[in-house]
C-alpha cells in the first residue's frame, strides 16, 4: 500500500481507536505507551508551530488541536478505569504520582492547580482572545486584499493563476483564524474538565479503598489518590503544551524566517538594550542581600553577547542582484535608462501626496481604469508609470505617451475643483476642468460643502487626474495599441475561433496591417471589443487587396449596430443629415490619393461646409444631444477626415451603420450650405 493510502486511512484509524479507548479495557504497558504517544505528539506540536513562517503553513493545526484533546481525554477515561479497578494505572502515573511529586499529596494537588491556573487563566484565555479578534479583524480586511488582488491583476502585476492562488490564500487564512477562534474553546473546556475529572477520580478513588476494599483512610489516600494525582499531572503536561501551541500560532505574525530565528536576530540587534540590562544585573550583584554569582554570570553573559557585532546578514535575493547587477555605464543599464515609457503620469514635487500609501489613493484609481479602459474599448491600456517631476511647476501635472507630452493639468495641493457659477464668493484660483473645458475655481477643501450649498458640482484632485488621464487615454488607444498588444488579442481570438484567425491572417493580412485597421477604429472612436466580428469582416475585404481605408469600412459595417447604439441618448440617435444635391456633389468630388481618400473642392467652400457642420454640432450640444454626422459610405472616410479638425468630438456614420439597431433616429440638422458645390 503506498504512503498516501496510508495517510488517507492513518487519521480516521486514529480516530476509531480513540473511541475504543475510552470503552474498552486495556493493559498498563499499553497505557503507558499511549501516555508517552501523547507526551510526544503535544512536544511536537509546540515545536512545529515555533518553526512555521506563517499560520497557514500549519493549516490543519484546528483539527490537530480536537484530535489531541479527545486523545487525552481518552486516556483520562482509560487511567481512572484501572486506577479504579487495579489500583494500578502503569508505570508513567505512578511515577508522576510518586517521584515527581514526592509522594505527597498535598505537594501534586498543588502543582496540579498551579497548572491548570497557568493553562486556564493565563495561556488559553489570552490565546483565546486573540484567536477571537484575529478572526474578526481578517474577515473585516478580506474585501480588502480581494480589492488589492484584483487591482494588481489589472495593473498588469501579477497573472491570472497568480491572482487565483492569493484569492485562495486570502480565504484560506480567513478559514483558519475562524476556525481557530472555536479551537480555541476546546482547550478552555478542556481545562475545565481536567479539574472535575480530577475530583471526580479523588473521590471516587478514596469510596473505593475505604468502602470495597477495606482499607484504612491513609492506605486509600496513598493508594488511590495520588494515582489520581498523577494521571492529572499526566494529562496536565500536553494540555499546557498544547494551550502553548495554541497561543504561538494565534500570535504569530508571518515572516520570512522560523520563530526562534526571528527572535535570536531581534534580540542580538538591539546590542544597547543587553548592554544596559548586563550592566544593571552586575549592580545588583553588589546588594549585600543579592547571591553575587547568579547576578555575575546572567549580566556579564549579556554583556558579552551585546559586545559581538553581529554579522550584516543580507538576503540571497540581493546578494545575488549585486553580484549580478551591471556596472552604471554597462550597455544594459544605458538601454534600461533609455526606455520610454507608453503612457507615464509626471507630478510635480508638491503633488506626490497623490500616490502616498499612507493617504492617496491615485495609484488605485489608475489601476480601476485600466480596467474600464478594456472593457469599454477592448484595449489593455498599458501599465501607467507614475514619478515625480522637479521640472514641473508646482500643483502641475503632465501625461505622456511614448514619452512626447500630451496633455497637462493642474491640482493645487489642499482644494477641490468646483465647476459653475456664482462662486465669486469663495476664495480660491479660477481653473478648469481638463475633459469638457468647463470654468470652475480651486477653492480650498474646508469649503467643499459652501460650495455645493452654492449648486456648483465639487471634484476632489484625484478625480479630476484620473478623468483627465481617461479622456486621454481613449484619445490616444491607437497609439496605446502595440504590435505585441495585437499579437496577445489575436492569441485569445485564436483560442476560442481558430478558424476565424486562420484564414485572415498570415494569409491575408500581417499583424501589422492589422494593426493598422485597430489603429484607426480607435482613433476614430469605435471600441474594438467585438474583434471575432472584426475578424470575419475583414476576411472577405482583404482578398480585394490591402487598402486601409476599405478594410476600416469593411470593419465598421460589420460593427454598424454597435456603433450607432454607442453613440445613441435613450434608445434616441441623433443624427445631422445632408442635402442630397450637397451629398452628390461631394460623391463627385471624392478622388483617391497615396493618402487615403481626399475630397476635391475648393478650399472656400470646404471652410463653409466645416463651419455649417461645426454650428449644427454646437446647437444640438447646447440642446443636450449628441448628435452625429450621417453620409454616403463612400464620403464617409473624407468627411471624417475633414471635419474631424474642426469638430473632434464629431462622429461621422455612413447610413449602412445606422441600420439594423433598435435606436430611433432623429434628424436635428441639415447640412445644406454650399448649393454653388453642385454649380
Amino acid at each position: 500500500m503506498s504512503s498516501r493510502r496510508l495517510s488517507q486511512f492513518a487519521v480516521p484509524a486514529g480516530v476509531i481507536m480513540i473511541i475504543v479507548l475510552m470503552v474498552v479495557p486495556m493493559p498498563t504497558f499499553m497505557l503507558d505507551m499511549f501516555i508517552v504517544m501523547n507526551i510526544g505528539l503535544a512536544l511536537l506540536i509546540v515545536l512545529i508551530s515555533m518553526q512555521v513562517r506563517k499560520p497557514l503553513e500549519f493549516s490543519v493545526f484546528p483539527s490537530v488541536l480536537l484530535l489531541a484533546t479527545l486523545f487525552r481525554l481518552a486516556l483520562n477515561i482509560s487511567a481512572t478505569r484501572l486506577v479504579l479497578l487495579d489500583g494500578d494505572a502503569g508505570a508513567v502515573i505512578g511515577a508522576f504520582g510518586h517521584a515527581v511529586v514526592g509522594g505527597s499529596l498535598v505537594v501534586g494537588l498543588v502543582v496540579f492547580f498551579i497548572l491548570i491556573v497557568i493553562q486556564f487563566a493565563v495561556i488559553t484565555n489570552g490565546a483565546g482572545r486573540v484567536a477571537e479578534v484575529g478572526a474578526r479583524f481578517t474577515l473585516d480586511a478580506m474585501p480588502g486584499k480581494q480589492m488589492a488582488i484584483d487591482a494588481d491583476l489589472n495593473a498588469g502585476l501579477i497573472d491570472e493563476p497568480e491572482a487565483r492562488k492569493r484569492r485562495a490564500e486570502v480565504t484560506a487564512e480567513a478559514d483558519f483564524y475562524g476556525a481557530m477562534d472555536g479551537a480555541s474553546k476546546f482547550v478552555k473546556g478542556d481545562a475545565i474538565a481536567a479539574v472535575v475529572i480530577t475530583l471526580i477520580n479523588l473521590i471516587g478513588g478514596f469510596s473505593v479503598g475505604l468502602i470495597q476494599k477495606g482499607m484504612s483512610a491513609s492506605e486509600a489516600m496513598n493508594s488511590y489518590s495520588l494515582l489520581t494525582v498523577g494521571d492529572g499531572l499526566v494529562s496536565q503536561i500536553p494540555a499546557l503544551l498544547l494551550s502553548v501551541a495554541t497561543g504561538l500560532i494565534v500570535t504569530r505574525a508571518a515572516g520570512e524566517q522560523d520563530m526562534g530565528s526571528m527572535v535570536t536576530s531581534q534580540f542580538t540587534a538591539n546590542r544597547k538594550a543587553m548592554k544596559i540590562g548586563g550592566a544593571a544585573l552586575l549592580a545588583l550583584s553588589l546588594m549585600p542581600a543579592m547571591p553575587m554569582i547568579p547576578f555575575l554570570l546572567v549580566g556579564g553573559g549579556l554583556l558579552i553577547v551585546s559586545s559581538r557585532k553581529p554579522k550584516a546578514e543580507v538576503p540571497e535575493e540581493i546578494a545575488a542582484e549585486s553580484e549580478q547587477a551591471p556596472a552604471p555605464d554597462a550597455t544594459e543599464t544605458l538601454i534600461a535608462e533609455m526606455r520610454v515609457d507608453p503612457l507615464e503620469l509626471a507630478l510635480a514635487t508638491d503633488l506626490v501626496d497623490l500616490v502616498d500609501a499612507a493617504g492617496g489613493d491615485l495609484l488605485d484609481r489608475v489601476r480601476a481604469l485600466r480596467r474600464k479602459i478594456a472593457l469599454e474599448l477592448g484595449v489593455v491600456m498599458p501599465p501607467v508609470r507614475t514619478r515625480d517631476d522637479l521640472d514641473l511647476p508646482l500643483s502641475s501635472y503632465v501625461i505622456r505617451i511614448n514619452g512626447a507630452d500630451v496633455a497637462r493639468g493642474f491640482a493645487p495641493p489642499g482644494t477641490v475643483l468646483a465647476i459653475g457659477d456664482g462662486l465669486d464668493s469663495l476664495p480660491g484660483r479660477a481653473g478648469t476642468e481638463p475633459v469638457f473645458g468647463l470654468e470652475g475655481k480651486w477653492v480650498p477643501a474646508e469649503l467643499r460643502h459652501q460650495a455645493e450649498a452654492l449648486g456648483a458640482t465639487v471634484v476632489d484632485r484625484a478625480s479630476v487626474l484620473v478623468t483627465h488621464l481617461a479622456e486621454v487615454a481613449r484619445t490616444h488607444a491607437g497609439r496605446l495599441l502595440g504590435r505585441e498588444n495585437v499579437r496577445q488579442l489575436t492569441d485569445v481570438v485564436r483560442r476560442t475561433h481558430p478558424v476565424v484567425v486562420e484564414e485572415l491572417t498570415p494569409a491575408l493580412m500581417s499583424l501589422g496591417e492589422i494593426q493598422r485597421v485597430l489603429h484607426r477604429l480607435l482613433d476614430e472612436g469605435v471600441p474594438i471589443r467585438d474583434l471575432v466580428g472584426i475578424y470575419e469582416a475583414l476576411s472577405p475585404a482583404a482578398k480585394a487587396g490591402a487598402d486601409i481605408d476599405r478594410l476600416v469600412e469593411a470593419a465598421r459595417a460589420a460593427l454598424g449596430p454597435a456603433i450607432a447604439a454607442r453613440l445613441a441618448i435613450d434608445g434616441v440617435l441623433s443624427v445631422i443629415t445632408m442635402d442630397p444635391r450637397v451629398e452628390q456633389a461631394l460623391l463627385e468630388s471624392v478622388r483617391v490619393t497615396d493618402a487615403g481618400d481626399r475630397l476635391a473642392i475648393d478650399p472656400h467652400v470646404l471652410e463653409a461646409l466645416v463651419g455649417e457642420v461645426a454650428g449644427l454640432a454646437g446647437r444640438a450640444e447646447a440642446q443636450g444631444y449628441a448628435a452625429v454626422l450621417a453620409c454616403a459610405p463612400r464620403l464617409r472616410t473624407p468627411l471624417y477626415r475633414l471635419v474631424h479638425a474642426a469638430v473632434p468630438r464629431l462622429a461621422v456614420l455612413s447610413y449602412s451603420e445606422l441600420s439594423g439597431g433598435t435606436h430611433r433616429i432623429e434628424t436635428v440638422g441639415v447640412v445644406n450650405s454650399g448649393y454653388s458645390i453642385a454649380a
